[in-house]
């Protein structure tokens, strides 16, 4: 994998600690961290949803190993695979609640987007722009040959008449 934050935690306390959360996001799809935790979270999370829309048995085996339990792992082949086979990335949210009190660590929700009781409502699709029908090489350089000045040949020099 990629370089992740080390959240002040060693390897094996970090990693156990992203799979529970995971498994929890997956579970109740809300869930409130602190924000670092929360960015951490989004990348794994998204993650484990793109191997749920693949869907085949290689992708229900890498999310095994990751996330626990097997009602999160049906959740995630069937209700969220459905729920997201349109939508290219972006399945989560992350929104900034408050400071914690006993530390002043910035708090804040992640939450699967497209759902219901969501706290904010996920924006509509951009329009993509239409694609053109591509041009075949001739009807391109005809084309440039409208536009384009006239070429001038270097090796004549204008001649004067006197």
């Amino acid at each position: 994998m990629t370089k992740f934050r080390k959240l002040g935690r060693p390897t094996g306390h970090r990693m156990s600690m992203l799979r529970t959360m995971v498994s929890q996001l997956v579970k109740h799809e809300r869930i409130e961290t602190t924000v670092a935790k929360a960015k951490e979270i989004r990348r794994l999370a998204d993650n484990m949803v793109q191997l749920g829309k693949e869907g085949s048995l290689c992708a229900a085996r890498r999310a095994a190993a990751f996330v626990r339990g097997d009602d999160v792992i049906h959740k995630l082949f069937t209700e969220l695979a459905y729920r997201y086979k349109d939508r290219a990335g972006g399945y989560t949210r992350l929104l900034r609640t408050r400071i914690r009190v006993g530390d002043a660590a910035p708090m804040a929700y992640i939450e699967f987007v497209d759902r219901e009781n969501e706290l904010r409502q996920s924006k509509p699709p951009t329009p993509q722009p239409s694609q053109r029908a591509p041009l075949d090489p001739w009807t391109r350089s005809r084309l440039t040959r409208n536009f384009a000045p006239p070429k001038e040949e270097k090796g004549s020099e204008p001649e004067l008449s006197e």
